[in-house]
């Protein structure tokens, strides 16, 4: 990237408009996924991705971040914020805290995972902790050897608690089977504890969302491969145990893909975002399914009522933010092949729009 201001392009369709934030080939990388997004206490905006050397989750895999202070409209050029040699720093995850401190938390080739801290709005990062410990602890109860967090962003509950969620497989590459489950902190993040795992009921359940609802339950939004191509939820108490048995969801498809959630301010509702196409489906990653990337809107989190196509073309990952102003900020991988992360920015009106 040459430069450190974008032209924002008019979007395909009214009301939005997009940035090509990172794109194929840049960097001496040879493309760009698993994008992420968060805005900070004072409203700066964080976006960031793997920056794949090769093709592969097992690849030579850094992640890079890209900083604006001004909703979007300019950026600053990308900061490496994790690099592992020829292993994979993979599954970046950031928490914007309310008292300003951003963690960014991240996986050293699905084996080891660790917390970087910001408190200048993402501009410079300590020094990376070691919190692996808090993944061995789920070897009572599943003895992993793959471990990942998100991808996207964790939550910051009302009460404080710092919870990211996170996936563990016994299957090494494949990636499968798979459970869920969360870490959280009641200490601003000095110390991780781990919380139940949920998802024995699905099929391979991996990438996961959370949500807190207007009731303080946390509701978990799950990727899986069952049978009935949906989206599966379930809920807790303190988002950490008690988790229901999961349910599936009839207005969100599951093309087995990475999605989105996002909890707007105040209580203008939630945002929810993926391929919305089964196409060709056969109840496993199938990369020709991911396209069409739809926003959708919902009152309370749990019924969905209306959506919008925001990408008809070739799209997969995505992760969601939400400005203090009401302005939605969707980053999404754009394109055959991922030919660009993209940076869509809406109001939340314009899905409300939609039908």
């Amino acid at each position: 990237m040459k430069f450190t201001a974008l032209l924002l392009l008019p979007f395909a369709l009214l009301g939005t408009d997009k940035t090509d934030l990172f794109t194929a080939g840049e960097e001496g990388y040879h493309h760009f996924r698993i994008p992420g997004i968060v805005v900070t206490a004072k409203g700066t905006l964080l976006a960031y991705v793997e920056a794949r050397r090769q093709q592969g989750d097992w690849a030579d895999i850094d992640v890079l971040m890209r900083r604006s202070t001004d909703g979007g409209r300019t950026w600053g050029r990308s900061l490496l914020l994790a690099d592992f040699g020829e292993e994979a720093a993979n599954n970046p995850v950031a928490i914007a805290s309310r008292n300003g401190v951003v963690h960014f938390l991240y996986c050293r080739h699905y084996a080891q995972c660790f917390d970087r801290r910001s408190s200048d709005d993402g501009l410079t990062f300590s020094e990376p902790v070691d919190i692996t410990a808090t993944f061995e602890r789920f070897r009572a109860d599943y003895d992993w050897n793959v471990i990942a967090i998100g991808p996207g962003h964790g939550i910051e509950l009302r009460g404080g608690r710092l919870l990211a969620p996170v996936w563990l497989s016994t299957g090494g590459r494949r990636h499968r089977p798979s459970v869920v489950s969360v870490i959280y902190s009641d200490d601003r993040g000095k110390t991780w504890e781990r919380g139940e795992i949920l998802g024995r009921d699905l099929v391979n359940p991996s990438e996961t969302l959370a949500a807190e609802l207007e009731d303080g339950r946390v509701m978990l939004n799950i990727r899986n491969e069952s049978p009935e191509k949906r989206r599966a939820v379930s809920f807790s108490r303190d988002g950490a145990t008690g988790w229901t048995k999961p349910r599936f969801v009839s207005e969100l498809v599951e093309p087995v893909c990475m999605a989105s959630l996002i909890k707007l301010p105040g209580k203008a509702g939630y945002v929810f975002a993926n391929p919305d196409n089964l196409e060709s489906s056969t109840g496993r990653a199938v990369g020709a399914d991911r396209k069409n990337v739809t926003v959708q809107w919902s009152a309370d989190g749990l019924k969905w009522t209306h959506k919008r196509v925001l990408e008809p073309g070739a799209s997969g990952y995505s992760d969601l933010a939400a400005g203090s102003d009401g302005t939605v900020y969707c980053l999404y991988e754009r394109g055959a092949g991922v030919a660009a992360v993209t940076l869509a920015r809406f109001p939340v009106n314009w899905i409300r729009e939609g039908k």
